[in-house]
C-alpha cells in the first residue's frame, strides 16, 4: 500500500519477514549496547544491523562464521543486516568518529580531516588502505574482501562496498568517487555471485547496492540509474543482482527529502530501499514519505547512554535536577519494560553512575523509535498517515 512515495511492504529473508517501513536497531559489534537480544525482540524490533568493519577487527569474521553466522553468534533469531565497512573506514579514517562533516557551509576541501586527528584511511581505485582505530595496525579493504567478510558474517542483507564522501569534498572528487563506487559495485556483484555458489550450504544473502552522490541531483540520479542497470543486467545474465538499495553519504538535513526523492524516483519500485544512519523523528517521516522502507541509526541508543530520553512531548535529559523527585514514568503514553520505573529512579541511576540507567534508557528509546515507525506503517495502511505525522511531530517539536 502506498501514500505518495511512502509505502508499506514486506522484505522476506531466510530468518523471517520484515514489515516495512521499519526501524532497524544498530548492534555495532554484534550487540545492541547495554541490552540483551531478547529484550530488543520484545520491544518489536524486526531485525538488527551490525558493522562489518568492527567485526572484522574483533573478533574476526572467521569466528562468527564458525559460530554459524551473526544471528547465531549473538543469539538473535531474526533477520540481520551488515554494512560494508565503508562508513567506518572513511569516518574513522578522517577522524570524525561517529559524525561525518555534514555542513556545506565551508569551502570544499578534499584533504579535510577532523582537528587534531591524523588521516587513517587512503582511497585508491582498487580499495582502501587504513589503520585500525584499536591498535594502529595496517589493513586493506577491497570490494572482494568486503564481500568475503560479509559472507562470513552471514547477515541476510549485506551492502556493496562504496566510497563514502562528505559535503567537504569538491564536485570533481564527487564525480570521480561516484565512478569508483560504480566500478566497485560491479566487482561486489561478481564476488557475491561466486561466494553464493561456493557457500550454498549457508542461507542465501541479499546484496544491496549503495547510492552516493552527495547533494548533487545529477550525480544522485546517475548513481541510482547506474546501479539499477547493473543489478538488472546481472540478473539477466544469471546472477543474483541487487536485492535492494541503500542510500548513503552525507546529507544536509534540509535537503534529505529532496535527495531521497531523486534517488527513489529512479530506482526500481519493486526493490526495497534502506536509508543509512537516520532516526530523528522529523527525518524519519521525511524518509518514509520519499520511499524509504528501512533505516538504521545508533542515535537512540547512544543518546540514551547519556541520559537523553525520547518522549511524545520532546526529548528530555533525565539527569536534570527537575527529575530528582518526579515519580511519573518516562512517557505515560508508551508502555514498555521501562514504564514500571519512575523518572526519579532513572535520574538517581544516572547520577549514581549505575549501569542499569543506560540499560533502561536504551530500552525506552528503542521502544519509542520502533513504535513511532510501526505507527506510521499502520497509518499508511489505514489511510491516515498525514494526520498521524502532523500529530506526532506537532507534539514532539512543540517546545522547539
Amino acid at each position: 500500500m502506498t501514500s505518495g512515495l511512502g509505502r508499506t511492504g514486506v522484505i522476506s529473508t531466510p530468518h523471517g519477514d520484515i514489515a516495512t517501513p521499519a526501524f532497524i536497531p544498530v548492534g555495532t559489534k554484534a550487540t545492541v549496547k547495554t541490552v540483551v537480544p531478547e529484550a530488543v525482540a520484545e520491544l518489536g524490533a524486526q531485525a538488527v544491523l551490525a558493522n562489518a568493519y568492527h567485526l572484522y577487527l574483533q573478533p574476526g569474521p572467521g569466528i562468527i562464521d564458525a559460530a554459524g553466522g551473526l544471528g547465531a553468534f549473538m543469539n538473535w533469531p531474526g533477520p540481520t543486516y551488515t554494512d560494508s565497512g565503508g562508513f567506518q573506514v572513511m569516518s574513522l579514517g578522517v577522524g570524525f568518529k561517529k559524525v561525518i562533516e555534514m555542513s556545506a557551509g565551508h569551502a570544499p576541501d578534499d584533504g579535510k580531516i577532523a582537528d587534531g586527528k591524523e588521516r587513517l584511511a587512503n582511497v585508491d581505485d582498487d580499495g582502501v588502505t587504513f589503520k585500525s582505530h584499536l591498535d594502529g595496525s595496517a589493513h586493506r579493504f577491497t570490494p572482494e574482501l568486503s564481500m568475503q567478510i560479509q559472507h562470513q558474517l552471514g547477515a541476510d542483507i549485506i551492502f556493496a562496498f562504496d566510497e563514502l564522501t562528505t559535503l567537504m569534498n569538491t564536485r570533481d572528487y564527487q564525480e570521480n568517487s561516484l565512478e569508483r563506487t560504480r566500478l566497485w559495485a560491479i566487482r561486489c556483484l561478481a564476488e557475491h555471485n561466486r561466494l553464493s555458489v561456493e557457500r550454498s550450504h549457508r542461507p542465501q544473502q541479499s546484496l544491496w547496492g549503495v547510492i552516493q552522490g552527495a547533494q548533487y541531483e545529477d550525480l544522485r540520479r546517475k548513481a541510482a540509474r547506474d546501479l539499477a542497470a547493473l543489478g538488472a543486467r546481472d540478473e539477466a545474465e544469471g546472477g543474483k543482482g541487487f536485492g535492494g538499495f541503500g542510500i548513503g553519504g552525507a546529507l544536509e538535513k534540509e535537503n534529505l527529502g529532496t535527495i531521497v526523492g531523486w534517488v527513489n524516483s529512479e530506482l526500481p519500485q519493486d526493490k526495497p530501499k534502506h536509508l543509512l544512519g537516520i532516526s530523528e523523528p522529523d527525518d524519519v517521516f521525511v524518509a518514509i514519505e520519499n520511499g524509504v522502507d528501512t533505516f538504521d541509526c545508533v542515535s537512540p541508543t547512544r543518546v540514551a547512554r547519556n541520559g537523553a530520553i525520547y518522549t511524545r512531548d520532546g526529548r528530555i535529559n533525565i539527569t536534570n535536577a527537575r527529575f530528582r523527585d518526579d515519580f511519573a514514568p518516562l512517557d505515560a503514553e508508551l508502555t514498555n519494560y521501562t514504564s514500571q520505573y519512575s523518572r526519579a529512579y532513572l535520574h538517581h541511576l544516572f547520577r549514581a553512575k549505575e549501569g542499569l540507567g543506560p540499560t533502561l534508557a536504551t530500552l525506552h528509546n528503542l521502544s519509542f523509535t520502533i513504535e513511532m515507525v510501526d505507527g506510521a506503517r499502520r497509518a499508511i495502511e489505514e489511510g491516515r498517515y498525514e494526520d498521524y505525522r502532523d500529530d506526532f511531530l506537532g507534539r514532539y517539536y512543540a517546545k522547539r
